[in-house]
C-alpha cells in the first residue's frame, strides 16, 4: 500500500510531492495537463502589491520558505530554475512617488522598497516621474520546474499521465483505492479543476482568467522587469512576457482576442519601440472568495485532502502552504484557521 495518491502536478502538486519525498513517503501522482495556470504564470516572486504599495499576504514568511524551496529543487533536478531579477515600478505622478516613500517608511515594507528613485532604466520606457525598485525579487522558471519534475517522477515510476476519474475512487475507513492502487491518503491539487471534483466542489473556488503575450523586440533591450498597468518580464534573446489580465467572468481556457487587445493597448502606452507578438497563453487561476488558500481535510472523509486556491501568487505561497498540509497529516499540527477549508463548511458543505 502506498502512503499517498496526489492528483495534479502544478505548483501545489510539485510542493506536496517534494515534501512527501523528503519524508520518504511512497506516492503516485496523476497528471493530465488539463490545468495550465501554473504553466502560464509570469513566474515572478515579488512580496509587494505594486498597485497599492502594500505587502502581499504573509509575504515575509512565504519568502523565507519559497526561495530556499526552489533553490533546493534546482539541486534536486540539476536544472536552473531561479533567476534574480530587479523589478521597477513606473510612477505616473508625484502623488505616486509620495505614496511609495510613505510605504517604504513602514517596518514590514522597508526592506523591499528602495527609496533611491531611478530616473531612467531604458530608452524605450520613458517616465516623467521616475521608477521605484523592489528588492529581493526574481523569476522562477515554471516551465523548467514542472517539466523537469514530471520527467524525474516518470523515471522514478511515480507519475501516471492520465485523467483521474472520481467515480472510480473507493473510500474506506483507513485508506482509498483507485484502479487497483491502494493508499492511506489522497491529496487533490487540481487548481481550477477542483470545480469538477465531487468531493470538494462545494468549496467557493472562483476562477480568475489570466492571459499573457510573448513578444519579440530587438529595440527594447530590457534587462529588468517593469510594472506599469502591465508587467514586462525579460525572457532572454529579445523575448519578453507581457501580462497579465484578470478576468473573473471568462472561464474559457483558450486565449481571447479581447485580452490581446487589452494587453497591446497597455503595452503601447508603456514602450516606444517596435515589437512583434509571437504567442498568447491563458490559464484559469484558482482563487477563493476571501483570497486565501483552501487547504485541509474533507469534513466527512478523513483520508481526503485538498491543497488549492493560491490565486495569482502561487509561486510564493505554494511551498509553505503545502508543507503545512503535510504537517497536518503526518504530525497532527493544526492548519492556521485562515487557510483551513473548514472555515467554509458551515455555510457551504451540504448537511
Amino acid at each position: 500500500m502506498l502512503d499517498y495518491i496526489v492528483v495534479g502536478l502544478g505548483l501545489s502538486g510539485v510542493a506536496i510531492s517534494r515534501n512527501l519525498e523528503k519524508r520518504n513517503k511512497q506516492f503516485v501522482v496523476f497528471e493530465d495537463s488539463s490545468q495550465r495556470s501554473s504553466l502560464v504564470a509570469g513566474g515572478l516572486f515579488n512580496p509587494v502589491i505594486l498597485k497599492r504599495f502594500t505587502l502581499a499576504w504573509n509575504a515575509h514568511e512565504h519568502m523565507k520558505t519559497a526561495i530556499p524551496f526552489y533553490k533546493e529543487m534546482e539541486e534536486h533536478l540539476q536544472a536552473k530554475i531561479v533567476y534574480p531579477i530587479e523589478i521597477y515600478r513606473k510612477f505616473y505622478s508625484a502623488e505616486e512617488q509620495n505614496n511609495w516613500f510613505a510605504a517604504a517608511d513602514k517596518p514590514l515594507l522597508a526592506e523591499f522598497l528602495d527609496t533611491n528613485l531611478v530616473k531612467k532604466i531604458n530608452a524605450c520606457i520613458p517616465s516623467e516621474f521616475s521608477f521605484g525598485r523592489v528588492r529581493q525579487t526574481g523569476i522562477v522558471d515554471t516551465d523548467v520546474l514542472l517539466n523537469e519534475y514530471r520527467n524525474y517522477l516518470n523515471k522514478e515510476g511515480k507519475i501516471k499521465f492520465e485523467r483521474f476519474e472520481y467515480n472510480k475512487l473507493q473510500i474506506k475507513p483507513d485508506s482509498v483505492e483507485y484502479n487497483g492502487i491502494s493508499a492511506k491518503q489522497i491529496i487533490f491539487c487540481e487548481g481550477f479543476g477542483m470545480q469538477q471534483n465531487p468531493f470538494f466542489n462545494y468549496l467557493p473556488l472562483r476562477g480568475n482568467k489570466g492571459e499573457y503575450l510573448t513578444i519579440y523586440s530587438e529595440e527594447l533591450q530590457l534587462q529588468e522587469a517593469v510594472k506599469s498597468s502591465v508587467f514586462i518580464i525579460p525572457l532572454g534573446n529579445n523575448l519578453y512576457k507581457v501580462g497579465a489580465t484578470y478576468n473573473s467572468k471568462d472561464k474559457d481556457p483558450r486565449p481571447s482576442k479581447e485580452a490581446r487587445h487589452e494587453l497591446e493597448e497597455k503595452l503601447l502606452k508603456l514602450i516606444s519601440c517596435k515589437y512583434e507578438v509571437l504567442d498568447q497563453s491563458a490559464g484559469i487561476r484558482p482563487a477563493s472568495n476571501d483570497r486565501k488558500p483552501i487547504v485541509g481535510r474533507h469534513p466527512k472523509h478523513q483520508n481526503l485532502y485538498c491543497c488549492n486556491g493560491f490565486g495569482s501568487r502561487g509561486i510564493l505561497v505554494s511551498p509553505m502552504i503545502s508543507a503545512q498540509l503535510i504537517e497536518l497529516i503526518e504530525d497532527q499540527i493544526p492548519l492556521p484557521a485562515e487557510i483551513d477549508l473548514h472555515r467554509f463548511n458551515k455555510k457551504h458543505f451540504p448537511a
